[in-house]
């Protein structure tokens, strides 16, 4: 028994003895590491940042809308008749005032050559009645009577040439004819559609935003729009916003003008349209991705003397990339705009690429 108790005392002082001779060499391998100055830092983040600067920034809506002529009728004869004369040809472009179609006004051209006879006769009679009153060799009355004969010629001469205007069709804008819908010699009535008159040189630009925008939106907000097949923008401008809102939809109506010129675009073509609601020439703005929501309020990080440094910020408005920043931020400041989640405050950092507003990819 004694010797198992001094076999057990043994071990033990040799396990104590291995413990303090190990223990310096353990306690290197399992301790807390330093970082290295001179073989490179350990847990150094790598990120991309943005150099922050005053730049324009636009807030929009994008909605859908369709492109209308600034003018268009559809051209019909305010009377009954045969046609005798078409003037115009089909997608031609004609002036306002022009003659474009003629009905059969033989009757009235006849009823206008006598009236105008007879008002010749009646103003020699006239003359003469006048002359005779000067010198009071006729009552007043006698006078009045041939007068009043006088405007009645005259007013049956201005029906008649009413009448004779309602067998032509004048242009009432410049603009382009459609396909023509009669042939010279059919019998017409008002019902029917002569052709289309289309002014396409500017184009109306119609459309509807939610009606929470209802007093954001303004006359003269500047919107952009493409249309299908191709990427090209093209400008306009709103010129008209209904004064009420569509109980249906809930939308209000807005119209834009574009400078059609050039007849690249045609009415009722579908198109999608960007609208600038709110514009700031001076804004200090970041990208959405270096914003870092936290319990309700927003931060983001930077980097200062190769340490990242954590900033509350206050935001304003928002587009598809950036963000406005109201505070928290100044210009020249070094935003973050990768490796977010894997850096820390306090910790160094190294900057792998810097981009401007323009260079964002």
């Amino acid at each position: 028994m004694k010797k198992s108790n001094k076999t057990i005392l043994w071990i033990f002082l040799a396990a104590v003895l291995a413990i303090i001779i190990l223990y310096p060499k353990l306690s290197k391998n399992w301790g807390p590491k330093k970082e290295s100055v001179k073989g490179g830092a350990a847990n150094i983040g790598i990120a991309q940042a943005i150099v922050v600067k005053p730049s324009y920034l636009a807030e929009s809506i994008k909605v859908s809308g369709t492109l209308t002529a600034d003018e268009e009728v559809d051209l019909s004869f305010e009377t009954s008749g045969r046609i005798t004369d078409i003037y115009f040809t089909e997608g031609t472009s004609v002036k306002k005032g022009a003659l474009l179609a003629k009905l059969n006004d033989k009757d009235l051209q006849a009823q206008l050559s006598k009236l105008k006879i007879q008002q010749k006769l009646i103003e020699e009679k006239e003359f003469r009645q006048r002359t005779l009153l000067e010198k009071e060799a006729v009552s007043r009355e006698a006078y009045d009577q041939i007068l009043t004969e006088l405007k009645s010629n005259e007013a049956e001469i201005e029906i008649i040439k009413t009448r004779i205007l309602y067998t032509e069709i004048h242009a009432p804008f410049d603009g382009i004819v459609g396909l023509r819908n009669v042939s010279p010699g059919a019998y017409v009535t008002p019902a029917i559609k002569i052709a289309r008159l289309t002014n396409i040189a500017s184009l109306k630009v119609d459309f509807s935003v939610p009606e929470k925008y209802s007093g954001t939106v303004k006359l003269g907000n500047t919107l952009s729009f493409t249309v299908e097949g191709t990427d090209k923008k093209y400008q306009a401008k709103v010129y008209a916003i209904e004064p009420t809102i569509d109980v249906q939809t809930r939308n209000i109506l807005l119209r834009a003008n574009y400078n059609n010129t050039n007849f690249t675009l045609l009415p009722g073509r579908f198109v999608n349209i960007e609208l600038v609601t709110n514009n700031i020439n001076n804004a200090l703005c970041v990208p959405t991705q270096s914003i870092i929501p936290e319990a309700g309020i927003e931060k983001v990080y930077l980097a200062s003397n190769g340490i990242v440094k954590q900033s509350t910020v206050q935001t304003g408005i928002r587009t598809e990339k950036l963000v406005e920043i109201l505070s928290g931020v100044s210009p020249g400041d070094t935003v973050l705009i990768t490796g977010i989640l894997q850096v820390r405050p306090d910790m160094p950092i190294k900057i792998s690429k810097v981009y401007s507003i323009e260079e964002l990819p």
